[in-house]
Order: structure tokens, then C-alpha cells, then sequence
């Protein structure tokens, strides 16, 4: 029997796509021996009965898990959901989070989901979920118990770095349908937000743009792109939207243990935008596929970078499929902009700075000025004017004021206004 789990060890460890090796190692082989008799000894004398399938599912989360946050084992049911998320549809609370300290961390919210209107936050720390502590799970269990039918209750127990004590938060679940672009104009800015890297977003941009410069024309003074919170998603995609607004160059490379693992991806001739100037928006939310285009377009000088540090996820995970039983999600390599810079554990830097703030209409009548001494001369113009509040017009929804959204429109405003000086 003992040879036999010996044997079974092996195959445990060395599960992967291609066959590897055996090594001729003395170690290895006495340390798959511990294992086999570790094995034995659960299935013999645990004091309830475990079943073999999962002891070896936990052996492998465990295995997988130690290496980094986001290396991990999904069995068949997480890797069906994993698939269907990617196609942009799938149940639960619409939110990307990582592994951290035994906690789960929110990466970002998802637009108009479940999460998103509850007021989850990048940065949140879930320490517990339905009441039952989250240490002690592996990530793909936290995620199973944080999914379940649609219009169920789950409650969240959040710890957030600014508020003192954690705090429960009660979300129904619902199916979760990604639109991954969204666009409006702001001014004669064209405004793009992408809150995901789905199949659906290189498309999406394109149909995007397409409208917004029907609606825009030659009036347009550039273009946001907003990746706020944005987790990131499909490798292909986030090529796909930088090299839509490259007309030539390297787009990022990855680089993984062996020198055969290194990839490059180049941009072909065509400037969605026509060359006009470009602002991103990330923050703390933008993850890794968002990394890679604020990089791209960042080292080639096609955009500026507006915002705060982004989340500095810059590890590739490769879904090795395991027949009949799930995948395994596994980093291989690392990102590189096309300076050369690593995004992993350092993010992306902004252009320029800008906190997200909160900003409250200031009374005129509180500051002094020619009009409010006393006696002013009046000229025959505004003569009803008697210094009351001057407030910017209100917006035509109920969007929340986006002060760096703002600076962003501004941003471009004076681009445009120095380019026709320049012309004329």
C-alpha cells in the first residue's frame, strides 16, 4: 500500500500538461514517501471519515496555493464558472478579488452589480462571509461560498482601512452580465469607460468610437479612457486595445522561467483616435490587463496617465485544463511594458497625480472681490446682478461629481486650445 500512495504521490505532484521528467533525486522521493505515508495514515486513523478525492483536491489547493496568490487548483465546477465568466456572464456578486494574508481582497467592484451598488470598495478586506471566518479556506473556496443562486442573501463582513471597526454588508445575489464598454460624451470629450476585459471589449471600443465620432466630429479635443477599477481579464483583449490606438511598436512581453516562455505583442498601423490626444484614468482598482495598456501607451507616449498608483498585478496565470478534472491556474510569466519595466508588486505610476475628492460649491458671497466692496462702478452689462451663488450648471443625471473624470476634460480642453494657437 505504501508503494502504491508513493506512486499515486508522484502523480499528484507532477500533474501538468506535458510530461516532465522524473527526477533521479533521493530527496524527492523521500519526501513523496512522507507524503504517501502521511496519506495513509489520514485515511486510516482521522478521527471522521475523509474521502480520497478530497484529501488529493486539498493536497493540490495547498500545493498550488503556497507558490502565490494567484496560482490555485479549480475543480470541474469552478472551471465551468471560471469559462463562462470570461464570455462575460456568470452568477454571484460582481466583484475580482485576491488572496491576501488569509483574507480575501477586493481587487475592484464590477460596474452595476450587486457588489458595486452595496458600496464594496477597492482595498476591502472580506474576513468573513455568512458569518464563518474566511482564514482557514483556500481562494477557490472562498469564491464557491461567496456564489450561489440567484436572488440569494449573502453578508459580508468587511474590514476597510479608513473606518475603525469591520462592518457587515448585506448583497442579493443575480446573474452578473458584463458590458465592458460604455461610452458618453463629456463636452467634446469622447469618454470610454472599460470596467472589464472581456470577448466583447476590442469590439466594443470599436463600436464605441465609431458612435463618438459621429456624434463628436472634428469638435472632438480627444479622448478618455477610463480604467478605474478595472481588475483586468483577457490577456488578447488588452493587446487588442492598445494596439488600437498604436500605429506601430511593442505593445508589452511576458517572460516566464525558460527563455522559449518569452512572448512579444506588436501593434500594426491604425490610430482609432486619429491621433488625437489621449487621457487614462486608472487608480488602485486597475489591475493587469488595465496595467498593460495604461503601460503601453504610457512608454509610448500616446497617453497621459491620470490618477493615483494602479494595483500592481503583473503575473500571467495559464489555465492548464486536467482532463476530467478542472484546471490549474498557474503563473508562468511575468508582464513588461515595452520600456522593460515589471508592473508585478510596483503598478503603474501616474502622469500626473490626482486624488479622487470630494468637492462642495463655495458661496461667492464669501469671497471678496471688485463687486463686493462698496459703491462699485457698475457698467451698463449685468446690471440685475446683485452677487448671489454662482453655481455650474447641474449635470443630467445623478452621477456623483468625478473630480478627476474633471481634471481629465480639462486636461484635454487645454491640449486643444494650445494645438489651434500652435496652428494659427
Amino acid at each position: 500500500m505504501r508503494n502504491l500512495l508513493a506512486v499515486f504521490g508522484v502523480a499528484v505532484f507532477l500533474v501538468a500538461a506535458q510530461p516532465i521528467q522524473a527526477q533521479n533525486d533521493s530527496d524527492t522521493y523521500r519526501q513523496l514517501n512522507l507524503f504517501g505515508d502521511i496519506f495513509e495514515r489520514i485515511r486510516s486513523d482521522y478521527v471522521e471519515d475523509v474521502s480520497d478525492a478530497e484529501l488529493i483536491e486539498s493536497a493540490i489547493n495547498g500545493m498550488l496555493a503556497s507558490l502565490d496568490p494567484h496560482s490555485g487548483y479549480l475543480n470541474a465546477k469552478s472551471y465551468q464558472e471560471m469559462q463562462v465568466q470570461t464570455r462575460g456572464e456568470f452568477g454571484g456578486l460582481g466583484i475580482e478579488v485576491t488572496m491576501e494574508n488569509g483574507f480575501v481582497r477586493v481587487i475592484a467592484p464590477i460596474d452595476d452589480t450587486p457588489a458595486h451598488r452595496a458600496g464594496i470598495a477597492s482595498g476591502d478586506l472580506i474576513t468573513h462571509i455568512d458569518g464563518d471566518a474566511v482564514q482557514g479556506l483556500t481562494f477557490s473556496e472562498a469564491v464557491v461560498k461567496m456564489r450561489g443562486p440567484v436572488d440569494s442573501p449573502v453578508t459580508l463582513t468587511i474590514s476597510r482601512p479608513d473606518v475603525d471597526q469591520p462592518f457587515d454588508v448585506d448583497i442579493t445575489r443575480a446573474v452578473i452580465t458584463i458590458q465592458s464598454v460604455r461610452f458618453r460624451t463629456e463636452g467634446d470629450a469622447a469618454y470610454i469607460r472599460i470596467s472589464s476585459f472581456t470577448k466583447q471589449t476590442a469590439s466594443g471600443l470599436e463600436r464605441a468610437m465609431q458612435r463618438l465620432d459621429e456624434q463628436l466630429g472634428d469638435a472632438m479635443t480627444g479622448v478618455i479612457l477610463d480604467l478605474r477599477g478595472n481588475p483586468g481579464g483577457l490577456l488578447d483583449q488588452a493587446v487588442k486595445v492598445s494596439d488600437a490606438f498604436l500605429d506601430q511598436g511593442e505593445i508589452v512581453s511576458t517572460r516566464g522561467r525558460r527563455s522559449g516562455d518569452s512572448h512579444r505583442f506588436n501593434a500594426r498601423r491604425g490610430d482609432i483616435a486619429n491621433a488625437r490626444p489621449l487621457v487614462i484614468l486608472i487608480n488602485g482598482g486597475s489591475a493587469s490587463a488595465s496595467e498593460i495598456v495604461a503601460g503601453a501607451l504610457q512608454d509610448h507616449r500616446r497617453a497621459v496617465i491620470l490618477g493615483t498608483k494602479s494595483f500592481g498585478k503583473g503575473s500571467v496565470q495559464t489555465i492548464i485544463p486536467l482532463a476530467g478534472q478542472g484546471a490549474m491556474r498557474l503563473t508562468t510569466s511575468l508582464y513588461y511594458t515595452p520600456s522593460g519595466r515589471s508592473i508585478q508588486a510596483k503598478g503603474i505610476d501616474p502622469d500626473i497625480v490626482v486624488e479622487q475628492a470630494r468637492l462642495e460649491t463655495v458661496a461667492s458671497r464669501a469671497r471678496r472681490n471688485e463687486a463686493s466692496l462698496r459703491n462699485p462702478i457698475v457698467t451698463g452689462q449685468d446690471e440685475d446682478s446683485n452677487g448671489d451663488d454662482v453655481q455650474a450648471a447641474a449635470p443630467d443625471d445623478d452621477r456623483p461629481f468625478d473630480f478627476q473624470l474633471v481634471r481629465a476634460v480639462d486636461l484635454l480642453r487645454g491640449v486643444s486650445l494650445f494645438g489651434r494657437k500652435v496652428v494659427n
